[in-house]
């Protein structure tokens, strides 16, 4: 609902200082500021009100003696469960905000209060008197959380911008995490592209005291699979945790919207949240609009339907200014969109219901159904498929039949497998377009998480990586930075304490049957709106990049950037430029292929390092 800014470490000017922080991320928070200042302390926010509009609902919040100091980004969701429980406790509350809940839980519970939340949040509770921070992050990443320790202070906030004008944060760039962003489309680690600054993982806290850091984990994924009950009921099971989800999720003093594809997630919790309006993007390009399908499901369900077609000229156009919101680069071209798609709701609400986290879940991805298929191939001993493997790799023409195949096959799941939708570039394409190579990292970023959970099956493997990778630093990341970019929130009933607690129970084949995919979620979805929608395959959001790359207007732009002093710092330019050629042309390697994605991610890099760190 909001965001903040501050740090800990005594300098002179420090109100003009945090002023200067806070008006970097007004975009949060526009409805009202507010700040604590100690002789070690600095803490800024910025309201977006959403629950008790009134100015006691505005931060920071203090306990009744006010030794303790909050600055909050999120919502409660059981902030009325916790209130009723804290007050029989003695405590006194002076709003009726969700905020306030936590600085008397912390009272209470300390460090255990995470424990007891249900809802998404990033926080900071300032103790004065002991002089100690205690910071927290969500157990999905669903809020931002970023810190950096220089020259004896700590920087904390929910953007990294808002770093950048204190005076003793030092700007610089860290290049080594390039190689593994051209793999994953976005830095897949606790690590940034700023040097020294680090985001603080999903279900993790810290307690800053006497200079010393230090980094707890709360909580962590489980996918048992225990569950014992039939089909039916599991279909039912969806249906009771879904509606309770959403109507938690639609607690507000503000309407609630949705946005809405036409895939079956987002029309389901619009079905189920029976709000009153719905908000969709699409283009003119006839495959990559799902706009009439939007059209069609809310008129069935009798809602209003807002829809946008976003012309190219403003996708391309707007490209910069969203890098800057987005901090960091992330190569997914539907960010973009989803920046279009949050300013128009944003016209009309503040808060909006969003069905991000149901394939990592539920068991969503097309590509959770591989290790299902080719069982037959799968029979061929691994030294026979990685000798047929290596041979598709460097003797088969890209674009050939086949090839991809031979090439996933002929590895193991935890060596092909590291993200949903990514494998941009391999580390051997990656090292040949970077100056200074490529270190493998893949197997280093990855390994960590296989070993957590290497007696699961594959597909819960493939589940708990991108819970990790992909949902962190990619979906959440844009549907927040998107969102708050036009001060919106985005709320997301799929990843739900309860919800979780139950999906972490499903066995396999209540997730994937192949080729289908999220089975009870769908098989409760069927119940409530039309068969078409609940067993769509699952599209994503289609966004004509490979369209638009052949054209010469948009060519023109990529080549001049391919080309450019930047470009030329870190990368090989002759092979970006022979690679854009050959997407033009519809041929590399004398093969029809297409380069798209190795073209956008190494653009968005370019058009984010320009804006963070270039001369112009």
């Amino acid at each position: 609902m909001c965001g903040f800014t501050g740090f800990i470490g005594r300098l002179d000017g420090r109100e003009d200082i945090l002023t200067a922080m806070m008006d970097t991320i007004v975009h949060r928070g526009p409805d009202s500021e507010g700040k604590y200042i100690d002789n070690d302390a600095a803490l800024g926010f910025r309201r977006l009100s959403i629950i008790d509009l009134s100015p006691v609902g505005n931060q920071p919040l203090y306990n009744e003696d006010k030794s303790k100091v909050l600055v909050f980004n999120g919502e409660i969701y059981n902030y009325q469960e916790l209130k009723q429980e804290l007050t029989v406790m003695g405590h006194t509350f002076v709003s009726n905000t969700d905020s306030e809940t936590l600085i008397h839980g912390f009272e209470e519970w300390g460090e255990k209060l995470v424990d007891r939340l249900r809802g998404m949040f990033a926080f900071a509770i300032w103790d004065i008197e002991k002089k100690k921070l205690f910071v927290a992050r969500d157990m999905f990443g669903i809020k931002p959380l970023y810190y950096a320790q220089m020259e004896n202070t700590l920087l904390f906030g929910s953007e990294i911008k808002s770093f950048l004008v204190h005076p003793k944060f030092k700007k610089v760039f860290n290049e080594d995490a390039l190689g593994s962003y051209l793999s994953f489309q976005f830095v897949p680690t606790d690590e940034t592209f700023f040097k020294g600054v680090f985001c603080l993982p999903p279900g993790h806290y810290f307690t800053y005291e006497d200079g010393i850091l230090k980094i707890t984990r709360y909580f962590e994924p489980s996918f048992t699979g225990g569950y014992r009950k039939s089909f039916a009921e599991a279909v039912e099971d969806v249906e009771a945790v879904m509606k309770d989800s959403v109507d938690m999720h639609k607690i507000s003093d503000v309407e609630v919207a949705s946005y809405l594809s036409s895939g079956v997630d987002s029309s389901y919790l619009t079905y189920l949240g029976q709000v009153d309006r719905t908000f969709t993007v699409g283009f003119d390009e006839g495959k990559y609009s799902e706009i009439q399908d939007a059209k069609e499901f809310a008129a069935s369900i009798h809602m209003k339907n807002d829809a946008k077609v976003i012309t190219p000229e403003e996708y391309w156009d707007s490209l910069s200014d969203i890098q800057y919101y987005m901090d960091e680069p992330v190569a997914d071209p539907a960010a973009i969109a989803l920046f279009f798609l949050s300013r128009e709701a944003a016209k009309h609400v503040k808060v909006v219901l969003s069905g991000e986290g149901s394939d990592e879940l539920f068991g969503g991805y097309n590509i959770y159904c591989e290790p299902m298929e080719h069982t037959g191939f799968n029979k061929i001993p691994m030294p026979i498929r990685r000798i047929l493997g290596k041979f598709a790799e460097y003797c088969l023409p890209r674009g050939m039949k086949g090839r991809g195949f031979l090439m996933r096959h002929g590895k193991t799941l935890e060596e092909r497998y590291f993200a949903n939708a990514t494998n941009i570039f391999t580390e051997r394409e990656a090292d040949k377009i970077l100056k200074k190579g490529c270190k493998p990292s893949i197997q280093k970023i990855t390994k960590p998480l296989y070993d957590r959970v290497k007696d699961k099956d594959p597909v819960t493997k493939m589940q708990y990586v991108d819970m990790h990778l992909w949902l962190v630093h990619d979906i959440l990341m844009k549907g927040d930075k998107m969102g708050m970019a036009n001060s919106l929130e985005v709320r997301v009933p799929f990843l739900d304490k309860k919800v979780m607690e139950f999906a972490q129970t499903l066995p396999v084949e209540y997730k994937v049957q192949a080729p289908k995919t999220k089975v009870a979620l769908r098989g409760a979805a069927e119940k409530a709106i039309r068969s078409k929608t609940a067993q769509k395959k699952k599209l994503g959001f289609p966004i004509p990049i490979r369209v638009w790359l052949r054209e010469d207007k948009y060519y023109a732009r990529v080549k001049d950037s391919f080309a450019s002093p930047s470009a030329e710092k870190f990368f090989n330019t002759n092979v970006l430029l022979k690679m854009l050629d050959d997407h033009k042309c519809g041929k590399s390697a004398n093969e029809k292929t297409d380069n798209s994605r190795k073209i956008w991610t190494v653009y968005i890099f370019l058009v984010w390092y320009e804006r963070f760190f270039g001369t112009g």
